[in-house]
């Protein structure tokens, strides 16, 4: 006997369907990429900055609007909108939109391009009309020759020989040029900065890997050492394409880099030695998954995955590591006695100083945006 209506059409006719319609959607998406990009040309030319929240949120609220309406789910298509959206922000900061139409493009010289993050940066600069050069231990043009050409030097080699790279290009940096690095801890190169020059000098700390797609919405922190105009042609660089820019003094990085970056990283490495350590393979543990764990779990995975190189003087070269990582095992050591113990009462005051400390505003924030992320992970790996 039949399992469907006798006047339902064939599945690849309905799958047919589906494809032209999506083909259909396809067209019309990219014939808003075309209107965006006119936006862009009109921003450009008035001097409008690219992002414009109050008109987000309209746009989000209308088509949540309009799904509910039409029997679509607003929470899907608000998600559609922000890709959206976002896809358009960075089509128009590649546009250079927010480059001023009479800017001059400047010799910027990437020491270190060849790398992960100086090839980032390769992009990010030329992507804004400047001309590269890159200069490498490969390279036929030498760091120091580089140097001399330049009108913005970027130091980008590991963390354990930036200072004695600044040292060695610094005197040869022109007095009216800008001298930058792009490494994660500020306080030490920016010093050997401002003593090997003459030249304006900017430490700066881009807060993404290489392998970003889009510079869109990521973060920069600026922390200003020498040269009040170069420093101010830096962040508006940033700003054109797409960064979000956070000024600070070298200390101040430090140590919320102690947080950001030696706390974040230690306590996954922990985790990921924890599991390594603890006799039950992975798969096992997969099994009986919950988004939140496996969330963890990638997290830890995403980590490992990468270069112990790379990590390892984030975290060693941070003047503050030792205070940090003794906080956390004073605390890990805490818990540990509280659950051991079965002390309730103590594990309540735990998550009240710890609610208190994150304040209701933030905590309401978690929930929402996790459990957006935690949704968008079931979809990504349903029947996994």
């Amino acid at each position: 006997m039949s399992s469907h209506p006798e006047s339902a059409r064939p599945l690849p006719v309905l799958r047919a369907l589906l494809d032209a319609i999506d083909r259909d959607v396809l067209q019309l998406f990219a014939r808003r990429m075309g209107i965006v990009a006119e936006i862009a040309a009109y921003k450009r030319h008035t001097r409008t900055p690219i992002r414009d929240l109050a008109r987000e949120r309209e746009v989000l609220r209308d088509r949540g609007e309009r799904a509910e309406k039409l029997g679509l789910p607003a929470s899907v298509i608000e998600s559609v909108y922000r890709l959206l959206m976002l896809a358009s922000r960075d089509r128009q900061a590649a546009l250079r939109a927010e480059v001023p139409e009479d800017q001059a493009p400047e010799t910027i010289a990437i020491v270190g391009g060849e790398g992960g993050m100086g090839r980032a940066m390769v992009r990010l600069f030329g992507d804004l009309g400047h001309a590269v050069l890159v200069a490498d231990v490969a390279t036929k043009l030498r760091p120091i020759e580089a140097a001399k050409l330049a009108d913005v030097v970027i130091v980008s080699v590991p963390i354990r020989a930036t200072i004695d790279v600044i040292r060695e290009l610094g005197p040869h940096v022109r007095e009216d040029a800008l001298l930058m690095d792009v490494t994660s801890v500020k306080e030490a190169p920016l010093k050997a900065m401002l003593e090997s020059t003459r030249a304006s000098v900017l430490g700066t700390h881009p807060m993404f890997g290489p392998g970003v797609h889009s510079f869109t919405g990521q973060r920069v922190v600026v922390c200003e050492g020498r040269g009040e105009a170069w420093a101010t042609w830096a962040k508006e660089a940033f700003r054109a394409r797409g960064l979000v820019v956070t000024e600070a003094s070298a200390e101040q990085h430090d140590r919320a880099m102690s947080i950001v970056q030696v706390l974040n990283h230690f306590q996954t490495q922990v985790m990921g030695l924890a599991l390594a350590r603890a006799g039950v393979p992975l798969e096992d543990t997969l099994a009986f998954t919950s988004p939140a764990y496996l969330l963890e779990a990638y997290v830890v995975g995403r980590h490992f995955a990468q270069s112990s190189a790379l990590y390892g003087p984030i975290e060693m070269l941070n003047p503050r590591v030792e205070q940090v990582t003794r906080t956390f095992r004073d605390a890990a050591t805490e818990l540990s006695e509280i659950l051991v113990s079965g002390d309730q009462t103590r594990f309540d005051a735990v998550f009240t100083e710890v609610r208190g400390y994150l304040g209701e505003s933030f905590t309401a924030e978690a929930l929402e945006q996790s459990r957006f992320l935690v949704d968008r992970l079931i979809e990504l790996t349903a029947g996994r």
